[in-house]
């Protein structure tokens, strides 16, 4: 939900964050994100059960907005300063927040929480294939290639495509493909404007996520109506998606950075299909054909491919 993320993909965040000890062992850490990104896919579809999904993605950034601002509140960090860097972070809310959250709150009003999951693991494919362009230090190598297309062969076994798509619809999953393309877009975006900024990560996405509750109020308020009625469940999964899966989770990941490093850090993107599929069929009664985890493996697997880099 960050993707993550996703929520958002587990990629490097712009600035190290400051050390920490540590109290709880980075293992033990690791596996609560995992759970908690793999879940936020089943916690959008609960909410778009009651909300319009623009009103789930504002809730999304809205508290988890607050929860990193209880945390720089606590360590007395300020936001971040001068102009420049918020019309940057104005940018990096929209591809990074905004939109994704909205296409995937969209996205699954129409396909199941686990196929949207694995869509989110795509980013990796996505983000392979635009270093290539966007970043010339990123060259790319013979595996990363095989990485690449191994992945669209993944996404194909998972859609059917030697069936035609049948049960699949084509709309839901190309906005989920969509959102999962706007992550690496906004990293590199990230990476070419913010990446000397001296704010922690925590402080500049903070920041990154008031902007987009911003941005997210201005669309809620022109194209949804003010809900009549607050569900209980849809309501505690949108705060629950807002407040963890986006708040605690993003400040749990920069301290898996910052303690066993980035490449570590970000294998818990190949966790998170498999929580979100499992969640789906065994919460939601989502159907599983055998395709559907077959595709995610080989999804995953050129999706580790595609992160080798030369030593």
């Amino acid at each position: 939900m960050s993707a993550p993320a996703t929520p958002r993909p587990t990629l490097s965040p712009p600035a190290a964050a400051p050390a920490r000890t540590a109290r709880v062992d980075w293992r033990i850490r690791f596996a609560i994100l995992s759970v908690v990104w793999g879940f936020s896919f089943l916690l959008i579809k609960v909410g778009t059960q009651a909300y319009a999904p623009f009103q789930v993605a504002l809730g999304r950034v809205l508290f988890g907005a607050l929860a990193l601002l209880t945390v720089l509140l606590v360590r007395r960090e300020p936001l971040p300063r001068g102009r420049r860097t918020w019309v940057h972070l104005a940018v990096a809310a929209l591809l990074l927040n905004t939109a994704p959250f909205s296409l995937f709150s969209y996205a699954e009003l129409s396909i199941p929480s686990s196929l949207a999951g694995i869509c989110n693991a795509t980013s990796p494919l996505w983000g392979m294939a635009l270093s290539m362009v966007a970043l010339s230090e990123d060259r790319p190598t013979r595996r990363r290639f095989a990485g690449l297309g191994l992945g669209f062969l993944g996404v194909l076994t998972v859609l059917g495509a030697w069936q035609g798509f049948s049960g699949i619809d084509a709309k839901g999953t190309a906005l989920a493909l969509l959102a999962s393309l706007c992550y690496p877009i906004g990293w590199i975006y990230v990476r070419r404007t913010l990446a000397s900024v001296p704010s922690s990560p925590v402080a500049l996405t903070g920041a990154q996520l008031m902007l987009s509750t911003l941005q997210l109020l201005a669309v809620s308020a022109a194209f949804t109506s003010t809900p009549t009625s607050f569900p209980l469940w849809p309501t505690l999964s949108v705060i629950a998606l807002g407040a963890l899966g986006t708040g605690m989770a993003l400040q749990m990941q920069y301290g898996l950075v910052t303690e066993v490093g980035p490449t570590t850090a970000q294998m818990v993107t190949y966790f998170i299909p498999v929580i979100a599929t499992a969640a789906g069929v065994v919460l939601l009664g989502e159907q599983l054909h055998w395709n559907t985890p077959v595709g995610a493996a080989i999804v995953l697997a050129g999706a580790a491919l595609t992160q080798t880099r030369r030593r």
